[in-house]
C-alpha cells in the first residue's frame, strides 16, 4: 500500500510560515529551514521586548519626573520619598505626562510633596 502523506496540509503550514517572513533578507525570506529559524527567532525576540518594553517605559517616566522635578528644586528620590510620605498614590505613568504637558499641575503636586 503506498504511503499516504497530506501534502495540502504540509504545503499549507510552510506558506503560512513563508508568508510570515516575507520582507526578510536573502534566504531567509524562501528557504523553508531558514525562514522558519527566523520566524521562530522573531517569537522568542517579541515575548523578551514584550517585557523590556515595560522596563525602558518605566526609566523614561524616571528620567522625567527627575528632570521636571529638578526644575522645582528637588530630585527624584526626595519627590518621590515626599508624596508617599503625604500618602499621595500617584503613578509614574502619570507624573511624567504632568511634568511634560501640565507643569503648573506638577507643580502644584511637588508642593504637596515639601
Amino acid at each position: 500500500m503506498p504511503r499516504s502523506v497530506n501534502h495540502v496540509a504540509s504545503r499549507a503550514r510552510r506558506k503560512k510560515i513563508l508568508k510570515l517572513t516575507r520582507g526578510n533578507f536573502g534566504a531567509r525570506k524562501n528557504v523553508w529551514t531558514v525562514a522558519k529559524n527566523t520566524w521562530e527567532k522573531g517569537l522568542t525576540y517579541a515575548f523578551r521586548d514584550r517585557r523590556n518594553k515595560k522596563r525602558n517605559f518605566r526609566a523614561l517616566w524616571i528620567q522625567r519626573i527627575n528632570a521636571a522635578a529638578r526644575l522645582e528644586g528637588m530630585s527624584y528620590s526626595k519627590l518621590m520619598g515626599g508624596l508617599h510620605k503625604a500618602g499621595i498614590e500617584i503613578n509614574r505613568k502619570v507624573l511624567a505626562d504632568l511634568a511634560m504637558n501640565h507643569p503648573e499641575a506638577f507643580k502644584a503636586v511637588v508642593a504637596k510633596a515639601k
